[in-house]
Order: structure tokens, then C-alpha cells, then sequence
């Protein structure tokens, strides 16, 4: 399938450029996930950013002006990785893609795809405890023209959460797990630790914008088995270019 590469707009070049400046002196990729995720605050939810499908060509599109939760994980990673603005359209390609490549076939459809893909590569590591978690299996069958296939994972029972809580650092990204067969991942977002308890920045469908709130407060609003935790690494690696 052909593909086409997007041009980063001026005023998303201009605010890529902005926020690699002003996290360039952050310590640690925590810190500049912090950052990074209260300047998109407010952003527009946007149901489809992606073009791509099975019948569609793919388009590798970059935007910061809105998004929709996994879009906004994606571009808050490679903005926090990057060095410069190149740097980031690299990383936000091989965040998003395969080996980076342009395809609707290669794209990391499946939140636990996406996740054991970059937690296999070095990039992410899982945030785990064994007498705690559950282990699911699943066909996830719900992307029309993706072949099916069977996926296994750990969680966390939703019940877990104020012993988990305690565990988490800026940066970390949830991953909440579907009550729907066929599906793996309904919702993700990014954790932040505040004052008392945990923050959680997100695209969400129901307000319309990239929001913040509390962690314990969505999980209460929200029927779900339980929920995933994966941590960034500081640097990992990736080409160059492509």
C-alpha cells in the first residue's frame, strides 16, 4: 500500500520547537512528560486524527492540535525523547509504527500490541507485581480488515488500585482494560503523582478536550476488570533515520 508523509505544520513546528526548549533542562523523562502534558491541556479531542485503513492509504499525520488518547501518548513520548524537531517526527514514527514503517498494516493498532512491542525493543517496561496481577487471554477481532489474533497480558484487578497507586511516577502511562470481547484496551492515558494521590492526563471522548483528573475518580466513573502500567525509559534507542 503506498504511503505519504506529512508536513508539520507551522504552528505545530513552532510549538514543537517551543516545548524541546523549554523541557531541555529536565532531569529526567518524567519531568518532561509533566511538562510536556499540562501545555496540551485543553487541546480538542478529536475522534479520528489518523488516516489510514484498510482500503485507505496511510498518511503519517502529526499534529498537536488535538488528539485522541492514543495520539496524545504517542506524541508526549517522542516529544519527551526528542532532541530536536526531526528527532521527534523519527521517534513519533517508530513509536506509532513498526519499524517505523508508513503502513496501515504496520501501525500498532492493539494498546497491548503497542505496549510488548516497545516493552520488547527497551523502550517501556511494565510496572508489575505478581500476587497482584491477573493474566487474560483474548482474540482481539474488533479493527475490520486486521487479521484476528490471540493476546495475552497481566493486569491489575481494578480493586488494587490505592495499594498500586502508591508505585507510580510521573511519566507512567495506564492502559485501562475493555469489558468488551474482541477488544483489549478501551482507554489510556498518563500519571502524575500529585499531592494526595494520582493524576491522570488524558484525550477524553466525554468532555472533549485533553483533560486532568483524578485517577480514582475515572476508575470509579468506569466499569472495568482492572488496568495496565508501563514506564518510559529514559533514552532509548532508535535509528537515526529511515
Amino acid at each position: 500500500m503506498p504511503t505519504t508523509c506529512s508536513v508539520l505544520a507551522p504552528d505545530d513546528r513552532r510549538l514543537v520547537h517551543k516545548l524541546l526548549a523549554d523541557v531541555g533542562e529536565c532531569a529526567s523523562v518524567g519531568q518532561r512528560l509533566r511538562l510536556i502534558t499540562v501545555r496540551l491541556l485543553g487541546a480538542p479531542y478529536l475522534p479520528h486524527p489518523l488516516v489510514g485503513s484498510a482500503t485507505e492509504p496511510e498518511v503519517f499525520t502529526v499534529t498537536l492540535q488535538g488528539f485522541d488518547c492514543v495520539t496524545l501518548v504517542e506524541t508526549a513520548l517522542a516529544l519527551a525523547w526528542a532532541d530536536d524537531i526531526e528527532a521527534f517526527l523519527t521517534l513519533l514514527r517508530q513509536v506509532r509504527y513498526r519499524h517505523g514503517e508508513i503502513a496501515w498494516q504496520q501501525r500498532l493498532h492493539y494498546a497491548t500490541d503497542w505496549l510488548h512491542y516497545h516493552v520488547q525493543h527497551g523502550r517501556l517496561s511494565e510496572v508489575a507485581c505478581g500476587e497482584a496481577m491477573q493474566r487474560i487471554t483474548r482474540r482481539l477481532d474488533v479493527l475490520p480488515g486486521f487479521p484476528p489474533h490471540i493476546a495475552t497480558w497481566r493486569y491489575f484487578p481494578t480493586e488494587t488500585l490505592p495499594a498500586v497507586s502508591p508505585r507510580v511516577v510521573d511519566g507512567d502511562i495506564i492502559f485501562f482494560v475493555s469489558m468488551r470481547q474482541g477488544l483489549d484496551v478501551f482507554h489510556l492515558g498518563m500519571l502524575l503523582r500529585a499531592t494526595k494521590g494520582v493524576l491522570l492526563r488524558h484525550a477524553a471522548r466525554s468532555r472533549g478536550q485533553v483533560v486532568e483528573q483524578e485517577l480514582a475518580d475515572f476508575c470509579a466513573a468506569n466499569t472495568m476488570p482492572g488496568f495496565l502500567i508501563a514506564r518510559p525509559c529514559e533514552k532509548p534507542h532508535y535509528p537515526q533515520s529511515l
